[in-house]
């Protein structure tokens, strides 16, 4: 009879060392195939300005007493949605609001997505709790499971069907406002630079994401994105505004009333910047320094688990095998 391969704490090492080598594989041609195919994110950026700045210059947004358009566009589908929704009556606007500004927050300038998301919160619960009751309850996909564990199992389903597209959302959000709170302070210095030029605002901010485009593209879009919105809109604090709307952090909201108080009162706008700049800046280096000093205590746990066992082995793994053969017999002397 053959005999197996051999095997570290009951697990075959030959099959756990194909299936690393496979994953490997996998991720050496996920990873030539992401290089071999980058994609210029300037042509979708330059597509979503551009169809900004055709719906201000249609008036959509123009005259002054309008207020921030309807959270939903008018479409088939979208209109389907919401009838289904406020048939029964789940669908309120203070809810549309929260969840539209999370989407404006997240890059999605499709406003209409918000009753989409709703309606997928409602539904997802729905499939995957049908789904956990074929798999938990109706096959015998996990006979070991007792119905303890099979309940866990479909209430799990059922909440990632109700919260998962609000934190699919919130986690894209999130990933873009800590990019653009890297990218702030070299913003704002560069715009100190253009108003000490003599620079308008509009033409300011328009270099601003010229420059920074490449480097920081979400900074880069929202500054190109106001710039555009200072040129149509004929309120020009509602540009402002609306820029502190698309991003959820505090040192925005603090640009953006400096820059209304600017428009105002005629303060003048490169020495209050500057004071921003060297904040936002003195913050950037305190969140260095701190993720710094938790260095030594993330590194212990990996440290312990993955470098010094692997150290150990190849410091004392010919001694011990020496010390194995010469115990065995099998050493030079042995007859």
């Amino acid at each position: 009879m053959s005999q197996g391969g051999p095997t570290l704490l009951g697990v075959d090492i030959i099959l756990v060392g194909s299936v690393l080598a496979a994953i490997a594989a996998m991720a050496v041609i996920f990873a030539i195939y992401t290089a071999i195919t980058v994609k210029d994110p300037m042509a979708k950026r330059v597509k979503a300005l551009n169809a900004r700045r055709d719906e201000l210059k249609s008036g959509m947004m123009s005259h002054s007493s309008r207020k921030r358009q309807s959270l939903v566009r008018r479409s088939d589908t979208t209109d389907r949605m919401k009838d289904t929704l406020q048939g029964m009556k789940v669908l309120q606007e203070s809810q549309v609001k929260d969840i539209q500004q999370k989407l404006a927050q997240a890059g999605y300038r499709n406003k209409e997505l918000a009753v989409v998301i709703i309606f997928a919160r409602m539904v997802l619960p729905i499939v995957l709790g049908l789904i956990g009751v074929v798999m938990f309850y109706w096959s015998d996909m996990f006979p070991d499971w007792g119905s303890f564990k099979r309940f866990l199992g479909f209430a799990g389903l059922v909440i990632l069907g109700y919260k998962g597209p609000e934190l699919y959302i919130s986690n894209i959000a999130a990933k873009r406002t800590k990019a653009i709170q890297k990218g702030l302070p070299d913003a704002l210095d560069l715009l100190v630079i253009c108003a000490e030029a003599g620079l308008t605002v509009d033409a300011a901010f328009n270099r601003v994401a010229r420059e920074l485009g490449r480097a920081y593209p979400e900074l880069g879009d929202e500054f190109a994105l106001t710039a555009i919105e200072l040129s149509f809109l004929t309120e020009r604090r509602q540009a402002f505004e609306n820029f502190a709307y698309r991003v959820d952090l505090d040192a925005v909201r603090g640009v953006v009333t400096t820059m209304v108080q600017t428009e105002r009162y005629g303060t003048p706008l490169a020495s209050a910047l500057r004071v921003l700049s060297a904040e936002f800046r003195n913050e950037r280096m305190m969140r260095a320094e701190e993720k710094a000093a938790r260095l030594p205590a993330i590194m212990t746990v990996p440290l312990i688990m993955f470098i010094l066992p692997v150290l150990f082995i190849v410091i004392l793994g010919p001694a011990a095998c020496s010390i194995a053969d010469a115990f065995s017999g099998g050493g030079p002397g042995a007859n």
